[in-house]
């Protein structure tokens, strides 16, 4: 921490001093990734605020203090703010300390890695969010977006709109934080895939088309104006970050996490030397060995955790001390190279580790001189020559390089005069001293010589801790040559491996190995994660000369031992029985020596240089000190601010589990807040780092769990969105672990953990059976998606006992029944409240005076005052009104439930019946109170039952269920009432309308038929359509309705035949007459009537006989006698024609004198022919009769019966005529009156369809001959009295007629 009484200034003054001297250090590469500029300037500033912020005299008595009332008060608002203050600086200090730990972890992992096989989250919803996307919606049903659709998809957004996007419950999952765009648009094309089915079939457009089409409309609607690729982009960059996660990006998340500012992440990063991953593989080592040792401890003192059971002591150790194997295990398996070392790693103990893990006799564990191998790869460049002098400057000149032992490469050819080349050449070695050679040439011109001349040449001994740079070398040159001073450019660079962590020129002497003080190359080797060496090497020699296992060594500094001379920086590495003494030429070398090889030997003390060192490096002045290395001066930066106590502490000595603790609820805070609707899941990356600092610090799995638990339990009351499957994981292993049942076996059990256990299972249950009581509000429309099935899972596995015995299936039912029940009451209150607001809306609305009075004053008035208003408002067409609008509510209810949750409750669907049976009854109180109000012989809660009725019938499990039998018993006395009425109105319709009938066509009949068959049509209509569900009771509604049908019919039928009846008795019987349309429209309802009854009278289930067939048999018998009636008629007509012609009869007194006048008027006049008249009369009459008949009557069968009865009893009565008179001659008039007349009916009998078999009957046949014989007589007789009539077809004679 910084000194309380320094300030901001020299805080800055300070860091800024420090990072100047950062660039000259000779190991600023190991910077990154905070980089020495970042630090000093954001870290001065904010640590010096942070630094009066957290020491209590920075806010002490400040000036700006108001003075307090008194010093009582004053000193304990002091007091309270100094305990605030130290509260917050242990927190701070909790978090760095975490922090520390949580680095750790991400710089190297080895038990952990970040899953790749996580669901993927999708991005949630927020509340701008989902007014953007309602307002976007919006505007597309105003008709505001260019986006073109037809009538079926807007009414597919609208109903989405109503129904999902202005729902409570979606506002209320948006709040939840479980709401992601993806459960809007899964949502959306549930909801079209019904309505896209019911849609007809288009030729060429398959149903599959048309969702599509929709759905990219919809992703149109949703997206808006934003650019897709712009919102392509974003979603790809962040399910990038969503899957896996840099090494800078977890530092950063948490930083965010566990509040640490930027400087501090630096200050720490580069003192913990993160970036050097065989110090991170060393502190693991250490690490390891103290939990060993820990261990060890609670087994030598009995310290142990309370346990169930006693005998878990022993097991606890064995426990501890195989994580720590597990976790060695894992160490040793990280490979110390890319790609592996050449040779096989072993497993090697460590010395105080020999009682925990056997790893063979002490004889396999020496290393031979052939395990130590080492590869280094070389990169030669060759720059350029300069002292080529006595050369002729068209001459060729080139290089050849090689490595000892190595192939030779060769440089292109170049002029004497310009010999640069800029060429590399790559080799591989195994020599940690390998000699390089290059050798300079020019091309011999002499015929005879066989070898290019050498001018020079230069052997180099590189080691990789040589300058990378190129570099100018003199070259040695033969005696002869006269180029002495010849130099070439050279850039060697040498890599280091991976497996050498140390390399240079150390004195050294020992008692086993380098006997003699003399100096040597040595190479800190590590051959496995827990085995080194320190290996001395000669000049071109692959293997070690000597070499030294580090296995329990110590290291650390020592003064200048006396009688060795060579060396200034003294260190040695001291085991039982062994000592030997190492000194570099500079103090920096030793520093960095020492603490590789502290590394290496695992060793719990840590080296620190002698005091006369860092007295030395701190009295820098303006000369900057270099004989320490950069990781010290990190160091001493990092002990400066405050941070040195959380990097030095050890581990061991913390309690992990509270500070797991801390983490990870923290953690899902920050996850909770993010962008993604995660439902309580962690992130890939956030697993990875829990997982490793679990894994390393021995926090038991069991209360990491009990902890994530207790979490996602207080997140979930408090009303967030957990996936239930995520608490059935952790809640299954939490039982496992209590109850005995691992998979790995049987674990220690603390007392705690199962307390904690039993309380959180509660907690637990008691949260899903809310959850389930209120599932149409915790699980919306099915989202998430499998959530409700997996909370049903989840609460069968919480009322286990224990983990193999399965709960009794009777006692889940009860559970979950008692949750539908009060789901129900829920429901239906929530839903009847919704119903209200409408109400009042849908009120205020309609009624303009009411949105003043409610600014002042609640439309609920309760009070004496407003009753008026109130009794204005609820009236009973206005109780029934509200009461339909909530039976429509209700069973939109039923459907989502239906569509959404009953997969879910598909176990358990008889409860979900008696769920929707208690909704049902709830709101048949209301129901029932709102019918008891309605005044009597009132129709118009008909509707109600159609609603209800039409949706229940559709439900296999709630038709004829108890509350649909209860709809019915209320409305059978209504239904059988309104029958009773409307039999009787019909019945004084039929009886007035045909009192005041006027025949005139109305339609297919009259005014008064047409009433009565729209009536008992719109009756049967009405009645069928309520589609009664009670088999018995529907079929007593048809056959009293039929047989309703047929009674008026039958009275319809009768009352026309007497008034057909009367109107022809009044109607003239001359040729003058003329048939009156209303005889056609009596025909007509005849016609209609049949019709009408096949409709109305049949019964589908074989009562048809009995209605159908006997109204069939009435109307049948009624045409035929009004067919008789009018034919009758037409032959009262004919025979008032043929009593005229009577009078003409041989030896009457009128016919002779007739005759007498005829010819003594034609001697002087033209008379007319007699009796002409008559027949043409009687021949228009028929015509226009017949023209009547068939343009007006509606059935053509009826017409051709008529005509066929007419022609038949016309010629009837024609041929009794004759026979009466067979003995007389038939007067000339009558002759020819007959003849026209008879022709005439022929030939228009049988251009109205008369068939032949009837026309030429004999009857015709009889009065055709005897007609023909009269007329020859006439002819023979009368000469031309004919005047061209005769019974013989003839064309003339028909145009004559025309």
């Amino acid at each position: 921490m910084l000194d309380p009484s320094s300030s901001e200034e020299e805080s800055e003054e300070l860091v800024e001093e420090e990072s100047g001297k950062e660039p000259l250090a000779p190991a600023t590469a190991r910077l990154s990734p905070s980089r020495p500029g970042e630090g000093p300037g954001g870290g001065g500033g904010a640590g010096g605020g942070g630094g009066g912020g957290l020491q209590p005299g920075g806010r002490g008595g400040g000036a700006a203090r108001p003075a307090s009332p008194s010093p009582s008060v004053a000193s304990e608002k002091e007091k309270d703010e100094l305990e605030r203050l130290q509260r917050e600086e242990e927190e701070r200090k909790r978090k760095l300390q975490l922090y520390v730990f949580v680095m750790r972890c991400i710089a190297y992992p080895f038990n952990a890695k970040q899953p790749t096989d996580m669901a993927r989250r999708q991005q949630k919803i927020s509340k701008q969010q989902l007014q953007t996307i309602k307002d976007r919606f919006q505007a597309f049903l105003n008709g505001e977006t260019q986006i073109v659709a037809d009538e079926a998809f807007i009414n597919a957004v609208q109903s989405y709109y109503e129904v999902f996007l202005k729902s409570d419950r979606v506002a209320r999952m948006v709040q939840s934080g479980g709401c992601s765009a993806n459960d809007s648009r899964e949502v959306f094309k549930k909801h079209i895939e019904k309505r896209v089915r019911s849609l007809p079939e288009i030729d060429g457009l398959s149903k599959e088309t048309v969702l599509s089409s929709w759905m990219a409309k919809f992703d149109a609607i949703y997206r808006g104006e934003e650019d897709p690729r712009k919102q392509q982009a974003r979603m790809t960059a962040s399910a990038a970050s969503e899957l896996i996660l840099s090494k800078e990006q977890l530092y950063e998340m948490f930083q965010n996490i566990l509040g640490i500012k930027k400087f501090e992440h630096q200050l720490l990063y580069n003192a913990c030397q993160l970036d050097n991953p065989d110090e991170q593989a060393a502190q693991i080592r250490r690490e390891l060995d103290g939990r060993l040792q820990m261990a060890e401890q609670i087994a030598k003192e009995r310290k142990f955790p309370k346990f169930v059971s006693k005998e878990m002591e022993n097991m606890y150790i064995e426990e501890l001390k195989s994580s720590v194997n597990l976790l060695m295990a894992n160490l040793e398996s990280m490979p110390v190279s890319k790609g592996g070392s050449e040779f096989k790693l072993q497993k090697l103990k460590r010395s105080h580790n020999t009682s925990i893990i056997d790893m063979g006799e002490e004889n396999e564990n020496q290393l031979s001189k052939s395990d130590v191998v080492l590869s280094f790869s070389l990169e030669v460049v060759i720059m350029e020559v300069q002292g080529l002098k006595s050369l002729a400057p068209n001459r060729i000149v080139y290089c050849t390089m090689e490595v000892e032992g190595g192939e030779k490469l060769q440089t292109d050819q170049a002029e004497a005069s310009k010999p640069t080349w800029g060429t590399q050449g790559d080799f591989t070695t195994t020599h940690a001293l390998p000699a390089v050679k290059v050798k300079l040439f020019t091309e011999s011109t002499g015929v005879l010589a066989l070898e290019d001349k050498e001018l020079g040449r230069v052997v180099l001994h590189p080691t990789p801790n040589s300058p990378k740079q190129s570099e100018w070398h003199k070259m040695t040159v033969s005696k002869n040559c006269p180029d002495q001073d010849l130099k070439i450019k050279l850039a060697v660079r040498m890599d280091k491996p991976q497996n050498m962590k140390h390399s240079g020129y150390l004195w050294a002497i020992g008692k086993n190995v380098w006997k003699r003080w003399k100096k040597r190359f040595f190479v800190l080797v590590q051959v496995s994660q827990y085995t080194f060496a320190m290996c001395s090497y000669r000049e071109k020699k692959a293997e070690p000369q000597e070499l030294l296992q580090l296995d329990g060594y110590t290291v650390d500094y020592t003064d200048p031992q006396p009688g060795l001379e060579g060396g200034r920086a003294f260190f040695n590495a001291v085991k039982e029985g062994d000592t030997v003494i190492f000194a570099s030429d500079d103090e920096q070398d030793r520093i960095l020596w020492v603490q590789a090889m502290y590394r290496a030997t695992g060793q719990s003390h840590k080296p620190v240089p002698p005091t006369q060192v860092q007295k030395l490096n701190a009295k820098g002045g303006n000369v900057p000190q270099l004989d320490a290395p950069i990781s010290q001066f990190y160091a001493d930066r990092a002990q400066k601010h405050g941070m040195d106590e959380f990097i030095s502490s050890n581990p061991c000595n913390f309690d992990h589990a509270s500070l797991f603790e801390m983490v990870q609820r923290l953690t899902l805070d920050h996850r909770l807040n993010d962008s993604y609707s995660c439902l309580g899941w962690f992130s890939p990356g956030q697993v990875f780092v829990l997982d490793e600092y679990c894994a390393r610090n021995g926090v038991r799995g069991c209360h990491r769990h009990l902890c994530y638990l207790r979490d996602l339990l207080e997140r979930a009351e408090n009303g967030a969105m957990i996936d239930p499957t995520l608490l059935h994981y952790s809640f299954a292993f939490c039982a496992s672990h209590v109850h005995g049942n691992r998979p790995d076996g049987i674990g220690t059990v603390t007392v705690d953990e199962k307390e904690r256990f039993e309380e959180i299972k509660e907690r637990l249950r008691l949260l899903l059976e809310n959850q389930i009581t209120h599932f149409r509000y915790c699980f919306p429309f099915g989202r998430p998606e499998g959530a409700l099935k997996a909370t049903l899972s989840l609460l069968e596995r919480v009322l286990m006992k224990d983990i193999v015995t399965p709960v009794p299936q009777e006692e889940v039912k009860t559970v979950i029944r008692k949750c539908l029940e009060q789901a129900a009451l829920v429901n239906y209150t929530r839903l009847s409240e919704y119903a209200k607001i409408e109400g009042k809306k849908r009120e205020m609305y309609e009624h303009p005076v009411f949105c003043l009075a409610s600014q002042v004053m609640d439309l609920t008035i309760q009070n004496q005052k407003d009753a008026e208003n109130v009794g204005r408002l609820v009236t009973p067409a206005k109780k029934l009104e509200d009461t339909i609008r909530l039976a429509e509510l209700v069973i939109e209810v039923l459907q989502q439930n239906e569509e959404h949750h009953a997969e879910a409750f598909a176990w358990w669907s008889d409860l979900m019946v008696e769920h929707a049976e208690t909704f049902l009854s709830l709101f048949a109180v209301d129901m029932d109170a709102a019918l008891e109000v309605q005044p009597p012989d009132t129709w118009d809660s008909f509707p109600l039952f159609q609603l209800l009725n039409d949706s229940l019938r559709s439900d296999y499990n709630l038709c004829n269920g108890k509350f649909h039998k209860h709809l019915q018993d209320l409305f059978a006395p209504l239904v059988v009432r309104y029958v009773d009425l409307m039999e009787s109105s019909i019945a004084q319709s039929i009886h007035r309308g045909f009192e005041r009938e006027s025949w005139e066509p109305v339609n297919n009949g009259s005014g008064t038929s047409e009433d009565l068959f729209w009536k008992l049509d719109a009756l049967q209509t009405f009645i069928r359509d309520l589609h009664w569900p009670e088999e018995e009771f529907g079929k007593h509604l048809e056959q009293r309705l039929k047989l309703m049908a047929s009674d008026m019919i039958e009275s319809c039928v009768k009352r026309t035949r007497i008034a057909f009846e009367v109107k022809l008795q009044k109607t003239s019987r001359s040729t003058d007459f003329r048939v009156p349309q209303s005889i056609c429209t009596m025909f007509n309802v005849m016609v209609d009537a049949k019709a009408q009854s096949t409709k109305l009278c049949s019964m589908e289930m074989g009562q048809e006989h009995q209605y159908h067939s006997k109204i069939d048999e009435l109307i049948e018998e009624t045409v035929k006698e009004m067919i008789t009636l009018l034919v009758a008629k037409f032959v009262t007509i004919l025979e008032g024609v043929l009593a005229k012609l009577s009078r003409y009869d041989e030896g009457t007194l009128f016919s002779s004198f007739l005759s007498f006048t005829v010819k003594a008027a034609s001697k002087y006049v033209d008379v007319p022919k007699p009796g002409m008249d008559v027949a043409d009369a009687y021949v228009t009459f028929v015509r226009h009769s017949q023209d009547v008949l068939r343009d007006k009557v509606n059935e053509e069968m009826y017409i051709e019966r008529l005509f066929d009865q007419w022609y038949t009893s016309s010629m009837n009565v024609v041929c009794t005529w004759l026979t009466d008179r067979m003995d007389l001659q038939l007067h000339i008039y009558q002759l020819k009156t007959l003849i026209r007349i008879v022709k005439k009916t022929y030939r228009d009998f049988r251009l109205q369809g008369v068939l032949d078999s009837t026309l030429n009957s004999k009857t015709y046949e009889t009065i055709r001959n005897r007609l023909t014989v009269e007329e020859a007589t006439a002819s023979v007789s009368e000469g031309g009295g004919l005047q061209g009539i005769t019974m013989k077809d003839s064309d003339e004679e028909d145009e004559e007629d025309d």
